[in-house]
């Protein structure tokens, strides 16, 4: 049985709607996202201000939302499985139990329902995932990136995973909230993440415009405002009013980069579909863009219509970190994001803003003050209180909604409640007895709030399998109070539940100083290449592999997912166990530099990497000094156990099309080692050695950018290099970077047009390089310029030249993008079969594998009813165990309590001594009726004891534990 360190993986899934009330306010139900349940809790005392919990069940993994559809029928949604799960109450059993499993599109996040008699069920998911049966669009510029599954509640289907009325395609990136007017005739849709209309001018734009600035002696560099010669990068530019009124992109300086911008950001918000068509149908004429650049939850007023938005506002167009006084440069620090809540009035489109921290002042305020992080909301029957959880901040504040939709509120102690558990993420209120019931990550936990007498009232816990390093550094990621100085910032202002904001950052730091390149090593070791070769060819770019300089120019903020066995840490491996932040090297145990090797030495040193970015909470976060050595190793300790979620472009079973195919013969390509006389070497079987064809000249992809699914197997719970074994490398950047991984590609897709880049050979191809609307500001690359990967493929290092007179030498494993001339040289006409080896390898890097294979969270409900879909993918998931790719594990509700299976050897293992193992063909025989359904979910391996067997891990399995357990 595997140890409680090791029979959970973090996802660090954001709850959305947490929480949800029976329609007689007599029950409460609340998603247990850790423990992939749904716990139920009966409301009483006086003013209901007591919880008794009624039980729980299983749904899906990372249960995110919960929606009450009637008095008797509640429905899930689980973001790891793509799934929803509906659940049926027998009031006179007190039973709760999964009757059905819904298959929706990846990631969902929010759901609501709506429609003239509220039986149409809306669930917002990411335009990709296996069980859409839809192509995923990730080379169509003109397809939003955004999804709403619409469900007829009283129509499902006979198909396994339902058959959905109507799915909405909206123009914008990764939706999460939903929200439905009184009446449902309305619900609206948003975007997570919005964007706020800024993208990067490409360091080719900065160089024409600012030719003055370049360093005439070295291409490479470029002046700086205060004289410094820093690298050339490129520049975050924002769409936004100049002196006259007139729109155009303008950079930090107030200077129009309107030339070197291709994308179009339309920047759409708020949707609104018509709940009372059948289907429903989006209202094009009724979309709201502008509401700011993260986007949480919405509420609905009940007596006049408006629309609140929480959302955070980002200040990315604001160049530099540190606190450098009297250096005439700007920084974020302290002011990264702006909490807000937007009011949209539907009827006119009009939007007011409003600041939930008025009282912050260039970065200066009372910090007891401050609101983080808005997240859910809930509105009186009155419409007259709004009330909304500060993940930040531990709070429950109120506001006066006219006071909201006025523009006038201020912040006033009076109206924050501060709860005694940290991370609120939900909340939902009883009109009839003012009580609020408030749901608490970092405890998982929920608060009994008296609205009216400002004060908690009530705490309960909710059980929760997460080992306790993970609890105990999960607040550093949010804790505003305590990691900002005025209580408005934490590392999640960017790194959004511990992922992406999908915003490039300009986050150099003028008062800083180099930070030295470690050599201490072997070369290939840590670089992907011998430096001294790239010199050679380069003498400018020497100074590049000496230090890290200060200023930086822009960056996409990087996920925190996956960082374990992944090496150094930021784009350019700054952060890493080699060398500390003051420029000094590690020490090893006899006092000498550390020596950077693999598995876990200098560059590789994962804790030592994560540390280091301690410096940031006072220089960039705000807080006054840096965090304890305890502290920080906390955080760390939680940090390195995110995890990426299973790719949801490969196919569940783990196959690539053919396409992708394709892809996965140019990431390897190979050829005949060859020795001295050029005479192929055999193997002592007489076969040829193969050694990689490079495509770049040095190497082929994965000579780079490593894929070994056992890398550092035996030395880290957490093997595998997917794009990265963390060495360092030099594309004619502006500087040496960390070579990247490719895990997460596919959350990339949506801007397209690239910045005019010098080194993308087809930049003015509008087949490459189109002028367009996006739903992204920003695409690939470290500071997020490219739009595309096959925009990233045309760059001259991957040229097919067949010249072996060429100066730098032939490249003959290149990419076939132009027509080549007599001599081998390209000409400037572009060979079709670039186009399509370019949509090949990008193809392949959207299905690229992770840590978990697809069919990781994967689910499927069966009974005597289902159709035989049902039975095809539980043989799926069941070959894929036998694969060693999941756990597979089985829940029904028998005898009238739930039971626990696990698929072991081909028999299912109960949770009870008393029930023998089963063979799949007894198991599936006891589901006699919806009422013992079973639902089948494949879980990380590792994990499936724990879930399906013994949930507190005390040795003792669930079906054996006394009656009256407080598990059952």
């Amino acid at each position: 049985m595997p140890t409680p360190e090791h029979n959970y993986r973090l996802f660090e899934t954001l709850q959305v709607r947490p929480l949800a009330l029976s329609p007689d306010g007599k029950m409460l139900f609340a998603v247990n996202t850790p423990d992939n349940r749904l716990e139920m809790f009966r409301v009483h005392g006086k003013k209901r201000s007591k919880l008794k919990a009624m039980g729980s069940v299983s749904v899906g993994m990372e249960p995110v939302s919960v929606a009450v559809r009637n008095q008797h029928e509640v429905w899930v949604v689980n973001h790891l499985s793509d799934s929803v799960s509906i659940i049926r109450l027998d009031g006179r059993h007190g039973q709760a139990r999964v009757v059905r499993t819904l298959h929706v599109g990846d990631e969902p996040r929010d759901i609501v329902f709506g429609g003239p008699d509220g039986n149409l069920a809306f669930i917002t998911t990411a335009h990709r995932g296996q069980n859409t049966g839809d192509d995923p669009d990730l080379h169509n510029p003109a397809t939003g990136r955004a999804d709403v599954w619409v469900f007829d509640a009283d129509n499902l289907g006979s198909a396994a995973g339902g058959e959905r009325l109507n799915k909405l395609v909206l123009f914008a990136d990764t939706p999460r909230a939903l929200a439905v007017s009184a009446d449902g005739s309305r619900v609206y849709a948003a975007p997570f993440y919005s964007g706020n209309r800024t993208t990067v001018a490409s360091k080719e734009a900065v160089a024409t415009v600012y030719a003055d600035r370049v360093d005439p002696t070295n291409p490479f560099f470029f002046f700086e405002n205060d004289g410094s010669r820093q690298p050339l990068t490129s520049r975050v530019v924002k769409y936004k009013a100049g002196a006259d009124g007139s729109y155009h992109w303008y950079d930090d300086q107030g200077t129009n980069f309107d030339a070197w911008v291709r994308v179009q950001l339309p920047d759409y918000d708020v949707f609104t579909i018509d709940a009372t068509q059948y289907p429903p149908q989006q209202i094009q004429a009724q979309t709201y863009p502008h509401v700011g650049t993260t986007l949480f939850n919405m509420a609905v007023n009940p007596v006049n219509g408006k629309v609140y938005i929480s959302n955070t506002d980002a200040n990315n167009d604001v160049r530099f970190e540190g606190h450098n006084p009297g250096m005439g440069v700007t920084s974020v620090r302290g002011e990264i994001v702006d909490s807000r809540i937007t009011v949209l009035d539907p009827a006119t489109g009009a939007m007011q803003y409003n600041d939930l921290n008025p009282h912050i002042i260039d970065g200066e305020g009372e910090g007891d003050l401050s609101l983080a992080f808005p997240q859910d909301m809930a509105v009186s029957a009155d419409g007259a209180k709004l009330m909304v959880v500060a993940q930040g901040s531990g709070k429950l504040a109120i506001y006066d909604t006219a006071d909201l939709e006025g523009g006038s509120i201020t912040a006033n102690a009076n109206n924050q409640i501060s709860l005694s558990a940290g991370g609120p993420s939900g909340v939902v209120y009883n009109d009839k007895t003012g009580q609020a019931y408030v749901m608490t990550r970092f405890d998982n936990g929920i608060s009994v709030v008296d609205v009216a007498g400002r004060k908690e009232v009530a705490h309960t816990t909710l059980y929760n399998p997460e080992p306790e390093h993970i609890i105990a550094g999960r607040r550093f990621l949010y804790d505003a109070r305590y990691t900002s100085a005025n209580g408005t910032q934490a590392c999640a202002s960017c790194h959004v539940g511990g992922d992406m904001d999908h915003l490039s950052w300009d986050l150099g730091n003028p008062g800083g100083g180099p930070l030295p390149i470690t050599r201490n090593g072997e070369p290939e070791g840590i670089f992907t290449f011998i430096p001294e070769i790239i010199i050679s060819l380069l003498p400018t770019a020497a100074p590049l592999f000496d230090a890290f300089l200060p200023v930086k120019g822009p960056m996409t903020t990087q996920s925190l997912r996956g960082l374990a066995n992944h090496g150094a840490m930021h784009w350019r491996g700054d952060r890493n166990g080699a060398i500390q932040q003051d420029g000094t090297p590690y020490l090893d145990d006899s006092g000498n530099p550390v020596v950077s090797a693999q598995p876990d030495s200098g560059m590789f040193n994962e804790f030592l990497a994560f540390s280091s970015f301690n410096v940031a909470f006072p220089g960039l976060v705000g807080r006054d000094d840096m965090l304890t050595e305890a502290e920080m190793s906390a955080f760390t300790r939680f940090a390195l156990e995110l995890m990426y979620p299973p790719n949801p472009i490969r196919a569940l079973d783990n196959s690539l099309s053919p396409i992708e195919a394709m892809g996965e013969a140019i990431y390897h390509q190979k050829m005949p080692q060859l020795d001295e006389d050029g005479i192929p070497v055999l193997d002592e079987n007489g076969n040829m050695v193969m050694t990689e064809l490079p495509v770049d000249r040095l190497h082929n992809c994965n000579g780079c950018h490593t894929y070994d699914p056992q890398g550092n197997l035996g030395f880290t719970d957490k093997p595998g290099f997917f794009g990265t074994s963390g060495r360092l490398s030099f594309e004619n950047l502006p500087m040496v970077f960390k070579v990247a991984h490719f895990r997460n590609m596919y959350q990339k897709v949506g801007m397209f047009a690239s910045s005019p880049d010098s080194n993308r050979t087809l930049t003015p191809s509008p087949q490459i390089n189109p002028s367009i609307p996006a739903v992204r500001g920003y695409g690939f690359q470290p500071d997020g310029a490219v739009g595309s990967v096959e925009h990233h493929l045309t760059g001259q290092v991957f040229v097919k030249n067949m010249n072996f007179s060429n100066p730098i030498g032939p490249n003959p494993g290149g990419l076939p993008t132009f027509k080549l001339d007599e001599f081998g040289e390209p000409l400037p006409i572009p060979d079709p079969a670039g186009f399509q080896a370019r949509r090949a390898l990008s193809a392949y890097l959207f299905a690229f594998d992770s840590n978990f294979k697809p069919i990781v969270g994967q689910q499927v409900t069966y009974t005597r009813q289902a159709g035989g879909d049902a039975g095809d993918r539980i043989g799926l998931m069941a070959s894929r165990a036998a694969m060693g790719e999941c756990d597979l594990v089985a829940k029904a509700n028998l005898l009238g309590r739930e039971r626990g299976f696990i698929y072991e050897s081909g028999l299912y293992r109960s949770d009870s001594s008393l029930f023998p193992p089963l063979t799949p063909a007894q198991l599936l025989s006891l589901a006699t009726s919806d009422r013992h359904a079973i639902t089948f979910t494949c879980v990380p391996v590792g994990t499936g004891y724990r879930i399906a067997i013994d949930r507190n891990a005390d040795g003792v399995a669930d079906g054996d534990e006394r009656f009256g357990s407080r598990w059952q």
